[in-house]
């Protein structure tokens, strides 16, 4: 796809002061440990800048300095315990400072931005794996990012016996990856219970296949986006 024309007219200056921009379009991706979400997103990333745009790539929790911070509290095994609503807290902190200082401003100079992991996180980790209430969930969701919502959300899915040996592989588990298959069963559930309600936002891809078939299924739906063409 060719980048789509600016608006602009005129000298620099005047380009600087009233060029009109699209706004770039806000990808998420989701799933539970061990299904693959960095190296996909990394080759979602590659297939729109091939088609032109400029990609931003971030995480949750994380993506600035700030947000970083908070993400080793989050997942490094303390001394301290950490509450329930204290996590849930603090990865809306981080997620404040992501989309204030990072993702917006991204979006608003036409940038697509790709996060590995959003919203839909919390409400399958803090709410289906931990039992928060979803209403107070999505009055933090409304306080920190009001009307910015994904223009798609990627479900990787897989079955968590088959992620957790995957996640297994790649070395010390952080506090979340040490959690029960019980908990990471509510999470899945909680996943698959958000992409039901919203079939139009979310686009489910079954992780359990091979690499190489999860990438042409990513392809299809990058496709798909880049030419604005229904899921």
């Amino acid at each position: 796809m060719r980048p789509l024309p600016s608006t602009c007219d005129g000298s620099a200056a005047i380009a600087a002061r009233a060029c009109s921009v699209q706004r770039g379009k806000f990808i998420t991706i989701e799933g539970i440990e061990g299904v693959g979400k960095s190296t996909n997103m990394d080759f979602l990333a590659e297939i729109i800048e091939s088609r032109g745009h400029v990609v931003m790539k971030t995480r949750e929790p994380g993506g600035t300095p700030i947000a970083e911070e908070i993400r080793q509290i989050l997942k490094e095994h303390g001394d301290e315990p950490l509450p329930d609503v204290a996590e849930l807290l603090l990865m809306f902190a981080a997620r404040s400072i992501n989309v204030n200082n990072a993702i917006r401003p991204a979006l608003e100079r036409g940038t697509w931005v790709i996060s590995d992991r959003f919203t839909d996180s919390t409400r399958a980790y803090q709410g289906g794996g931990r039992g928060l209430a979803r209403d107070r969930i999505e009055w933090l969701a409304q306080l920190v990012h009001g009307d910015l919502q994904p223009d798609l959300t990627i479900l990787l899915d897989a079955p968590v016996k088959t992620s957790m040996q995957r996640a297994d592989r790649r070395g010390e588990p952080d506090r979340f990856e040490v959690e029960q298959r019980a908990f990471f069963n509510r999470v899945r559930e909680t996943y698959l219970a958000l992409a039901a309600a919203e079939p139009a936002r979310f686009a489910v891809v079954d992780c359990s296949r091979d690499l190489a078939s999860v990438q042409a299924a990513l392809r299809v739906i990058a496709d798909r986006l880049l030419y604005d063409v229904k899921l």
